[in-house]
């Protein structure tokens, strides 16, 4: 297990020192002068100069690389064009509520994952259902699902809030800034329960897609699995139908289902930003719309690196669930 866990994180290393490198080549790449930018395009050559120099922009190709790998190592990706800020001061600013969200909407698609899955072989009132989920929830792009539900659950049914994160002026702002978690060190139910209100429609649009993908593999998988030989032994033996399935045949089922997971639940992430800025949600999705607008580079490549470190973390997690499922893995 050691020397697994030894071969994932080297591969996860280098595919973030790639990802480090591809912005890098993007930002010298990308036409325009971004010191001119910062300093405003009435600024005099020596003022423009000056801050080159500042920036260690004057120098070699390979040494701006090496200067801009340690930056990035240190979470150091400049001052934002927009804000005027630390792009690293934003990103922890509006990194809690990308956080809160995606954590729920990873449960969501998880745990509805394995419901759907399970329920699709299990239940034969459900068989059908499932099916045609299985083709409506994949062809659902997060944008139009997100309209979907705005217009069912918020104008229609009045039912759940259309944007933010909370409604309350008195919410807790700390210290963890994961308003769930600090509404309950604060023993604020009413905040807590208001805060999951706002959650529920953004997760539901990021999550749905994923579930359905997660759902769909389980089931292939429980299928093949019940075909066993050594589940049909089972069986003869008398064994209840929910201990084979809880102790011997989802165990058995999990490696492809896990795969898939590590898969959407990095497009999960990618989603976040067309779903934060369609719930107005102050995460680093919207932070990262309004950077594209204004043509922030910094504060685009500083969320782009925040954003691919979190999709190498949840896919090396998902490689070790999976070893943990299936010791061959291991091999």
């Amino acid at each position: 297990m050691l020397r697994f866990l030894l071969v994932r994180t080297v591969g996860a290393l280098g595919v973030l020192l790639a990802l480090v490198t591809v912005v890098f080549l993007l930002q010298t790449a990308v036409p325009g002068d971004p010191v001119r930018a910062s300093v405003g395009v009435n600024a005099s050559d020596e003022v423009v100069a000056r801050e080159r120099e500042r920036l260690g922009l004057d120098k070699p190709l390979p040494a701006q690389y090496a200067s801009y790998l340690g930056q990035a190592v240190q979470g150091r990706f400049g001052e934002s064009l927009r804000t005027g800020r630390d792009v690293r001061d934003d990103i922890g600013a509006f990194l809690p509520a990308t956080i809160e969200l995606a954590s729920f909407s990873i449960f969501l698609a998880v745990g509805g994952g394995l419901l759907i899955g399970i329920l699709a072989v299990v239940s034969s009132r459900f068989a059908a259902p499932a099916r045609l989920l299985f083709v409506g929830g994949a062809s659902v792009p997060s944008f139009l699902l997100a309209l979907i539900l705005i217009y069912v659950f918020y104008f229609k049914l009045s039912w759940l809030p259309l944007s933010g994160r909370t409604s309350l002026a008195s919410a807790p702002q700390g210290p963890t800034g994961l308003l769930l978690v600090d509404s309950l060190l604060s023993a604020r139910l009413d905040a807590f329960a208001d805060a999951v209100r706002h959650l529920i429609l953004p997760a539901m649009a990021l999550a749905l897609v994923p579930a359905v993908a997660i759902g769909r593999v389980l089931r292939s998988s429980l299928i093949e699995v019940y075909r066993a030989d050594y589940i049909r032994t089972l069986h003869a033996k008398g064994l209840a139908p929910r201990s084979i399935l809880w102790r011997h045949a989802l165990r058995n089922a999990l490696s492809a289902p896990l795969t898939m997971a590590g898969l959407q639940l990095g497009l999960l992430l990618g989603g976040v930003v067309i779903v934060e800025a369609i719930f107005a949600w102050p995460g680093i999705g919207l932070y990262l719309n309004q950077s594209i607008a204004f043509g922030d580079l910094r504060a685009i490549a500083g969320v782009t690196l925040v954003v691919g470190a979190g999709y190498v973390v949840v896919n090396s997690l998902v490689d070790l669930a999976q070893a943990a499922a299936d010791p061959r893995i291991r091999l």
